[in-house]
This record gives structure tokens, C-alpha cells and sequence, in this order.
């Protein structure tokens, strides 16, 4: 079930329609050209040494032996990483450039070491195994609490944590820690009535992409260097890699290809470098492709973390205080985003006092990347249990408790930013008002829950040119890779701007040498800004139509309007010509009509969501069954509705994965046991139920057409949400993520009373 709650009354020919996605035929067809399908002459093979150990010092790289074997055309290791290897090289360059090719030690099971380029596969995976490395091998530090202490190994004898902004002389795994504050927390406990508190940890996970990383490269004797990958953002490749190969972005050209999802895990780079120098090592074109293996052992998933929250409310029902302790793996480089977390936590409240603490902590597990709101998934699980808990001992309706509480325009959110308009009050009202959740759940053992989340979204800069064809369709080139239909989405705002019938508008996207800057796709940013950057495009094209359908009449300009894709003389009625007349009349009349325009629009709104799921949990086995499932999101304009319906559904079933299946299972000696798709286990369509939408169109101020972004705050509150649905079904409130059977089970019989091991036993 689908729906719509529009909460505005403007009226749009193009946007709020479903017209067929402009690159539908060629990936349908096999005809899209991924990184993968990448070839050219002479083209070289690559494979990556990558260390077997979590943790361990590295003496001695030996090469020597694959170097001789015939059919290998090039050798690197970190010290051919001319970056990190630079005089005067600063540190995060240092670091960034290890976690790609390690120098002195490898801090997690599938670190990089080396990386050669042979005439096939082949002989590329036998020189590799040629490579001898001498390891001295180290404890590894799996658990970020176990990290945190004083007398911990340390992944990175060097580094001292920064606190609060400020550096200080202390050595120890925990990167950073950032603190936001509001009111006074104590007083705030004080006017509680009732507290609830409790501790939360949940395991890494991935991203789940289909398309494997792959990159190629050809570094040209003239020292430029042209990159095709599967990337989330090409400038944002390019930013990456000029320091690591120490060039200037001029020498650099990306060409983004095709990409088979990504979800933030495709923005770093990893194989790209490699393939660039083992290019300018070899005179050739150089392909490297990540096994599945490849791809979970040594590329970003999201955060494990350990958190614990503390809130209080009043008899009224009214929360008076918010408190959040919240340490983040960040693998084994500084990165967790944890501060992201620490802001979203209590975002969908208004609450006077609040409290929150990160910490970023280093772990030998490989370096996060971001995942989908990276770090408020996590942070609702914790966050929305405790406000689910706070419901019950209150005996209040657990969306009324949140409609007692929510932000909305004017609240301030703990990290000071207050907010504008927003739709947080409308969505838990049409929450309140759905199908499902007026629906009687019958049934032992089954239970409803529901929990809310936030994200910020982001503006950034974005570029967008536009032709006029004599045929009167018009060429739309952006910069922004498409992952989930940004072609349309642009396409449809350039048509809306002109009055032109979306199928007339072609739409493509450039490497970094044929449009302007564009940051990535992520943050939920890309319908956002790039469609902002064609809709100034389109104004501009607009204009220079006028001006010379006025030049064609011998009119002023200012006596000229464009109604519907029609031009006029607003006093002379016999003046008129469509768009498709006048683009056919340009050539003859002083040529064609182009325009690029480059924005970087501040008017992100934040966009928040609220889910209701019903399940049953087998006393049995501990078995969840999602049962129904409802969506609600605020998209402030639903571009293209089925595209905004299809990340909420998809983000759903990745939060059902995260929620009961999908962890980073690793021995205790840092290897992960379960990096394939076969012992990852991802849910499938047998494992799901319908997911129904609900959208709410509460229309952002800070854009032309009220657009939110909408990629990310689904992802929020799933797990939460099912977390929620079992304690009601269950009387058990789970604190641990993957919700497993064997987890679910072992908590049913602890609230029974019996030892697990008993229980086992029997």
C-alpha cells in the first residue's frame, strides 16, 4: 500500500509524477557499461597481498620473487605511495595512504601490503602468493570497550586522543571524543518521575552492494592520469587520490561508471591508486577487482559500538532529561562518525536538558565507512528503546509519548542548530492515523512497535549544464553519479523549470573533465542540490529563450513570458511559439542556446521518519517474523514518488537484515568467519513482508520545489522499531544487535530464570 499526504498546494505538471527512469533500457538490457565491463588494448590484470593477521608489525616485504615471474608487468608496496612518502607529508595523508597499501604494520585481517599487474588474473594471483612478508605478530583489540582501556594494545603507538576539540599528550585508541550539551542534566533527572537506563552494543555490518569495488586506470607518459570506476562521486575520487599520488586534480580525470549500489560504502577509494601506479609502472592499463571476500574484509562497513542511555520524564509525560554515552569502532583508522550519532540520538524531541558523548575508538577491524545515516541507526536502537521504555512505565500510547515530545519548527537540537520547518509532528501524526497502526493485532506471542528517526541532510556543490537541440528536446549533463534514479529526478525539475515534457529532456552523467564540481552522491544531497543546480540552469535557459524570441519578434524582452513551454507576447495574442518552434528557429537566428550554472544551496532540511512493524516471536526456537510493516516519511516533495517509495522500502529491508540477521562475525584472533554472501546473511523476498509507504509532503522552504532529502532516514528507525516490537511481544527488551534466534532465545530464558547453559542442556 502506497499513499500520499501532501501538505501544500502547489500544482506541478512534472515533478510528483512516475515517468520511466531514462537509463531503464540499457541495465535491463546488459547494455549499461559497469566497472567491471571496462576494457581496452594491452589492458593488465591486478591483484592485492593482503595480510592474513589483524594485527602485526611489518619487517620485511620481499618481492623479488614475483617481480621475476614471467608475465608481471609491475610490483608496488607502501613505499611506492608517493603521498605518504612525500617530505613534510601530514599525517592524515600518512594515514589515509596505509589503509591502502600498509608501510609498517597491518591493523586489521585483509589490510593491503602489495599490489601487482600481470598479463591475466592468473598470473597476477601466483606472483602475489610469491610475495613474502615477515610479520611480527601482535595481539589484536576486537571490542571497542576492551580498546578504551588504559593498559589496551595500541593499534597506533603515535596517536593521542583529542578531546573536546582540544589535542592532548594522552596515547590511546580513542581517536576523539566530542561532547554536546543542553541545559542542566542533573536538574533534569531531578524533575523525572521516572528514569529508565540501559546499555546497548551492536556488531558490524555492511553495506550489501552487489557490484563488487573494481577500478582501472591508464597513467599517460604525458603524467596524467584517467581513472574509470564504480564510484559514489567522481570529484570526490579525484580530491582523494591527487594527494595520494601526489598530483594536481588537473593531471586527473575520473570517469564514473555505472554503479551497482553503494549506500556511502563507494565513496573512498581503495583500488584506485593502486591501479594508477601500477599503470604508471607498467605503461599500461591496469583492471583491479575485488573478490566478495575482498570486498567485507578490507573495505568500510558501518560502526560496532557500545552505548548506553539515560532519560527521564515526568508523570505528565513530558521527558525532562536525555543522557548518551556512545563509543564507535572506527576499524583501524580515526573515522566513525560517531559525532553524527551523537547529534541524531535525541533529534525527534524537545527535550530541555540533554547530554551526549562520542567517542571514536580504534579497533583492528578494518576502517568505517558510511553506511545510510552513518552512526543514527545505531543510536536510534539505543535512543528509541529507552523512549519506548519510558511509554510503558507511563502507561502512554508510545506515539502519543512521542507526539507529547516531538521537535518541531523552533526547537533547538543538542548540537545547537535550531530547527526550521519540518515535518516531524505530521509524520507521527499520519503514523498515528495509518492502517496498520488503527489496526487490532491478535495473536500470542506477537507485538507492535514503532520508533522514530533523523537525518540532516546536506546541500554542497553541485553543477548542471544544459542545450537546446533545433528538435526542441534539451541535453542535461550533471555530475552527480546515479545510484537510485537521480537521472529522472534531475531530468524531471529541469522540465518542470522550462514547461517541457520530461521525456524531451536527456539526461547524462560526466566525468570530471566535462562539467563542474559536483560533490558526492550521499548525505542525501543529489535531487536536493543537483536538482537546485538544473533548476538555476533551466532559469538561465529560460531567459535566453526569451531574449530571442523577443530578438525574433522585435519585441523588448521584457514584454515577453513563457507559459506552460509556451513563449508569448503578454499584449500581442498572435505572438506565440512553443518551446519545440522556437528551439527549431535558434540556428538560423544567432545559434544555439547553453547554460552550465554550479550551487551550493544551504538550504538542506532535515527529514525525519516514523515506522510501525508488527511481528511474532517463536517461544520456541526465537525466531521474528515481521508480520506488517509501515513506513512513514516526510519528503517534503516527492520528485518522483516510486523512487522515494523504493529507498524507504529498501532501506526497511536493510534495517530488517541489520535488525535480526547481518553482523561481522569475527574469531578471536581477528579473522571474520562469514565473508560471503552465503554466511552473511542478507534477508530475502521469503524473509519479508509487504512494506507499505506512507509519504508526507511537508515542503522544505529552502528549495524551489520543497524537496528533503530522502536516501537516507528510512535506514533510522528499523531496528529500533522491531527491538520495540519484541519487547511488546516478548515482555524482553533486547540490547544487542543482531536480534538473532540464538539471541532472542537466550534472553527469553533469562527472563524465565533459568541458565542459558540449562536450557541448552534440555
Amino acid at each position: 500500500m502506497a499513499e500520499n499526504i501532501v501538505l501544500s498546494n502547489t500544482d506541478y505538471k512534472v515533478v510528483g509524477t512516475r515517468p520511466i527512469r531514462p537509463d531503464g533500457t540499457d541495465k535491463v538490457t546488459g547494455r549499461a557499461k559497469y566497472g567491471a565491463d571496462f576494457q581496452t588494448a594491452g589492458m593488465l590484470f591486478g591483484k592485492v597481498l593482503r595480510s592474513p593477521h589483524a594485527h602485526a608489525r611489518i619487517k620485511s616485504v620481499d618481492t623479488s620473487k614475483a617481480q621475476a615471474l614471467p608475465g608481471v608487468e609491475a610490483v608496488i608496496t607502501g613505499k611506492d605511495m608517493p603521498g605518504a612518502n612525500k617530505s613534510g607529508a601530514s599525517r592524515g595523508l600518512q594515514l589515509s595512504s596505509d589503509n591502502l597499501l600498509a608501510r609498517s604494520k597491518v591493523l586489521y585481517k585483509g589490510h593491503a601490503i602489495a599490489a601487482v599487474a600481470a598479463v591475466n588474473q592468473h598470473v597476477a594471483e601466483a606472483a602475489i602468493a610469491l610475495i613474502q612478508v615477515d610479520y611480527d605478530v601482535l595481539p589484536p583489540v576486537m571490542d571497542v570497550r576492551q580498546a578504551m582501556a588504559d593498559d589496551a594494545p595500541l593499534l597506533h603507538e603515535d596517536m593521542t586522543t583529542t578531546d573536546m576539540g582540544e589535542r592532548t599528550d594522552k596515547k590511546s585508541n580513542i581517536a576523539t571524543h566530542v561532547q554536546f550539551s543542553q541545559g542542566d542534566i542533573e536538574k533534569g533527572f531531578a524533575e523525572a518521575d521516572v528514569i529508565v537506563e540501559q546499555e546497548f552494543t551492536n556488531e558490524m555490518v555492511h553495506q550489501g552492494y552487489i557490484e563488487p569495488q573494481t577500478a582501472s586506470a591508464v597513467w599517460n607518459q604525458n603524467g596524467e592520469v584517467t581513472i574509470w570506476t564504480s564510484t559514489q562521486g567522481a570529484f570526490t575520487a579525484r580530491d582523494a587520490l591527487a594527494p595520494l599520488l601526489d598530483l594536481p586534480v588537473s593531471k586527473i580525470k575520473v570517469v564514473p561508471m555505472e554503479i551497482g549500489g553503494g549506500f556511502g560504502g563507494k565513496i573512498p577509494v581503495y583500488l584506485e591508486p593502486l591501479a594508477a601506479l601500477l599503470s604508471q609502472r607498467s605503461g599500461r592499463a591496469v583492471k583491479l577487482t575485488m573478490t566478495r571476500a575482498e570486498v567485507f574484509e578490507s573495505t568500510g562497513p558501518t560502526s560496532g559500538t557500545y552505548m548506553k542511555v539515560k532519560m527521564g520524564a515526568n508523570q505528565a509525560g513530558k521527558i525532562t532529561a536525555a543522557q548518551a554515552y556512545m563509543a564507535y569502532e572506527a576499524g583501524g583508522y580515526p573515522g566513525s562518525l560517531v559525532s553524527a550519532g551523537t547529534q541524531c540520538i535525541f533529534a525527534p524531541y524537545d527535550i530541555e536538558n540533554m547530554l551526549a558523548d562520542g567517542y571514536d575508538v580504534l579497533v583492528n577491524k578494518p576502517k568505517v565507512a558510511p553506511y545510510r545515516a552513518p552512526a543514527a541507526p545505531n543510536a536510534a536502537f539505543a535512543g528509541e528503546q529507552v523512549v519506548d521504555a519510558l511509554a510503558q512505565k507511563l502507561n502512554i500510547d508510545p506515539l502519543e509519548f512521542r507526539l507529547m515530545n516531538a521537535s518541531k519548527e523552533g526547537t533547538r537540537r543538542i548540537d545547537g542548530p535550531i530547527f526550521p520547518v519540518i515535518g516531524n509532528v505530521e509524520v507521527l501524526e499520519a503514523a498515528k492515523n495509518s492502517t496498520q497502526y488503527k489496526s487490532e493485532l491478535k495473536g500470542p506471542n506477537r507485538g507492535r512497535g514503532v520508533a522514530t528517526g533523523f537525518w540532516f541532510n546536506i546541500g554542497f556543490q553541485s553543477s548542471c549544464a544544459i542545450s537546446v537541440n533545433t528538435d526542441g528536446t534539451i541535453s542535461l549533463v550533471e555530475g552527480s553519479t546515479d545510484i537510485g534514479g537521480t537521472r529522472a529526478s534531475i531530468a524531471m525539475q529541469a522540465a518542470e523549470a522550462l514547461g517541457i515534457p520530461y521525456e524531451d529532456v536527456r539526461p547524462s552523467v560526466a566525468d570530471t573533465d566535462s562539467i563542474g564540481y559536483t560533490a558526492m552522491t550521499g548525505g542525501s544531497r543529489t535531487t536536493f542540490a543537483t536538482g537546485w543546480a538544473a533548476y538555476e540552469t533551466a532559469g538561465d535557459i529560460k531567459r535566453q529563450m526569451i531574449e530571442r524570441a523577443a530578438s525574433i519578434w522585435d519585441v523588448s524582452a521584457d514584454d515577453v513570458e513563457m507559459i506552460d513551454g509556451v513563449f508569448q507576447h503578454k499584449l500581442d495574442g498572435a505572438l506565440k511559439l512553443t518551446f519545440k518552434e522556437l528551439a527549431g528557429q535558434l540556428s538560423g537566428t544567432g545559434g544555439g542556446i547553453s547554460s552550465q550554472s554550479t550551487v551550493d544551496p544551504k538550504g538542506a532540511g532535515g527529514a525525519f521518519a516514523t515506522h510501525v512493524v508488527d511481528l511474532e516471536v517463536d517461544p520456541e526456537t526465537g525466531k521474528v517474523t515481521i508480520l506488517d510493516y509501515t513506513v512513514i516519511q516526510d519528503a517534503g516533495k516527492a520528485i518522483h514518488p516510486s523512487y522515494v517509495e523504493g529507498q524507504m522500502q529498501g532501506a526497511v529491508v536493510q534495517g530488517i537484515g541489520w535488525a535480526l540477521n547481518e553482523e561481522y562475525f569475527y574469531s578471536d584472533d581477528g579473522r571474520m568467519e562469514n565473508s560471503s554472501f552465503l554466511d552473511y546473511r542478507m534477508p530475502t523476498s521469503l524473509d519479508l513482508p509487504m512494506i507499505n509507504t506512507i509519504i508526507v509532503e511537508v515542503a522544505n522552504p529552502g528549495h524551489p520545489y520543497g524537496v528533503r532529502g530522502v536516501g537516507e532516514v528510512p535506514i533510522v528507525p528499523p531496528m529500533a522499531a522491531i527491538a520495540n516490537a519484541i519487547a511488546r511481544a516478548t515482555g524482553v527488551r533486547m540490547g544487542h544487535l543482531p536480534m538473532t534466534p540464538g539471541h532472542v532465545l537466550e534472553a527469553l530464558w533469562a527472563k524465565e530464570g533459568e541458565p542459558a547453559s540449562l536450557q541448552a542442556a534440555d
